[in-house]
C-alpha cells in the first residue's frame, strides 16, 4: 500500500492480555501469542511497527535484570518489531500512601526506567516513555482532594528525578479511576503541580474522552448534563476544549474507541469501555477525533511523539484471539496516520 507517511509508527499493546484477566476472570493470554498476532496483522501490505509492553508479571520479570531485558528484545525483534512505550508496575506501592508505600512506588518507577535504557542501549526502544498513574483511587483523593494532590506530585516529583537519571520521561495516564487524574482538571492540576521538564501527559482516546463526561468528578464534565450522543456538534466542542488544556502536556497517545460507558473485569476498576474500532456503538470518529490531540489549535502537527499506540483491554479472549481482531486495530491506526501523519 502506498502512503505518503511513515509516521508516527503504528504500535501494538501488549497489556491487554494481562489487564482484567485472572483472579476469578479469564486467563491471561501469553506474550508470545500476542507478539504473533501483532507481527501477523497485515493491512494492504502495512504492518505494525512495534509495541508498547507492560513490565507485568507473567509477561515480564521487572527484577529479572540485564537477562530477562535481553530475552524481552530477542523475542520482540524476532518478529521484526520494536519496543516503544513501557508500563512500570507501581501498584504495590501508592503516589498518595505512606513514606514506605511512596518508597515503593518511586522504587518501580526506578526499575522501569533503568529497563527502557537498557532496551534503547540494545537498539530496540528507539523512542517511548514510561507510563505512570497514582496507583490510588478517586475516592481516596477526595477526603483531602489539595493535601493528596501535592502528596501525589511530590511523589512524582522524585520519580521524575529518578527517570531524568536514566534519560526517561513519564507520562501520567489520563484514566478515571486514579486518584488525581479522574478528571481533567485534577489532571492538569497534578502535572502543574509536579513541574518537571520530563513530566507529561499520556492521553488514551477512550479513557481520557470520559473526562468529558465528569465520573468520579461531576463538576468537571464538560458536555451539558443533559447532552444527546446525536449532538455531534456539542460532542467536538467538547473534545476541543478538552484537548486544548492537555494537548500541551501530551508526550504519548493511544488510539481507541468507547461507547460513553464505563467497565471493569478482574481486578481492575472500572474506567472507560474500551470497544473495538468497529463496534457500532462507538461514539468516536476515530481517524477525526485523533487529530484533536495530534494537531495544534492552528491545525498544524505537533509532532509531539513519533509513535501512535492501539489501547484495547477487558475484551473476551474469544476476541482478542482472532487474527481479525488484530487486522481491524491496525487498519484504524492507519487511518489515523493517514489523517494526520508525516514523511521522514
Amino acid at each position: 500500500m502506498d502512503t505518503k507517511n511513515n509516521f508516527p509508527k503504528l504500535y501494538n499493546a501488549t497489556w491487554p492480555g494481562i489487564v482484567g484477566k485472572g483472579e476469578g476472570s479469564e486467563p491471561v493470554i501469553p506474550f508470545d501469542d500476542l507478539l504473533a498476532y501483532t507481527a501477523a496483522a497485515e493491512v494492504n501490505g502495512v504492518k505494525f511497527d512495534g509495541v508498547d509492553i507492560g513490565l507485568l508479571e507473567p509477561h515480564v520479570d521487572i527484577n529479572g535484570g540485564k537477562d530477562e531485558v535481553r530475552r524481552l528484545a530477542d523475542k520482540v525483534s524476532a518478529h521484526g518489531l520494536k519496543i516503544g512505550s513501557l508500563v512500570a508496575p507501581i501498584w504495590a506501592g501508592s503516589a498518595m500512601g505512606s513514606k514506605e508505600s511512596r518508597a515503593v512506588f518511586v522504587d518501580m518507577v526506578r526499575k522501569a526506567c533503568e529497563f527502557g535504557q537498557q532496551l534503547r542501549e540494545m537498539g530496540i526502544r528507539p523512542f517511548g516513555v514510561v507510563r505512570i498513574d497514582s496507583s490510588s483511587s478517586p475516592a481516596d483523593w477526595a477526603k483531602d482532594p489539595a493535601g493528596n494532590t501535592k502528596v501525589i506530585a511530590e511523589t512524582f516529583r522524585e520519580a521524575c528525578d529518578v527517570a531524568a537519571d536514566y534519560g526517561e520521561k513519564l507520562a501520567a495516564e489520563g484514566e478515571i479511576c486514579w486518584g488525581g487524574m479522574h478528571s481533567w482538571r485534577t489532571m492538569l492540576n497534578t502535572l502543574e503541580a509536579v513541574d518537571r521538564p520530563n513530566m507529561g501527559f499520556q492521553a488514551d482516546m477512550s479513557h481520557t474522552f470520559l473526562y468529558l463526561l465528569g465520573y468520579n468528578q461531576p463538576e468537571d464534565r464538560i458536555l451539558p448534563a443533559d447532552f444527546e450522543w446525536s449532538d455531534r456538534q456539542a460532542l467536538e466542542e467538547g473534545l476541543q476544549t478538552l484537548t486544548k488544556a492537555l494537548r500541551p502536556w501530551t508526550i504519548d497517545f493511544h488510539v481507541a474507541q468507547n461507547d460513553g460507558t464505563v467497565f471493569g473485569s478482574g481486578s481492575h476498576d472500572k474506567t472507560g469501555r474500551h470497544c473495538l474500532p468497529n463496534d457500532p456503538n462507538g461514539k468516536l470518529n476515530i481517524a477525526h477525533d485523533a487529530g484533536y490531540w495530534l494537531r495544534g489549535e492552528d491545525g498544524q502537527l505537533t509532532k509531539a511523539f513519533k509513535h501512535i499506540c492501539w489501547d484495547g483491554c477487558m475484551f473476551p479472549n474469544e476476541v482478542l484471539h482472532k487474527q481479525e481482531t488484530w487486522n481491524d486495530i491496525l487498519a484504524a491506526l492507519i487511518s489515523v496516520r493517514e489523517a494526520h501523519g508525516w514523511s521522514a
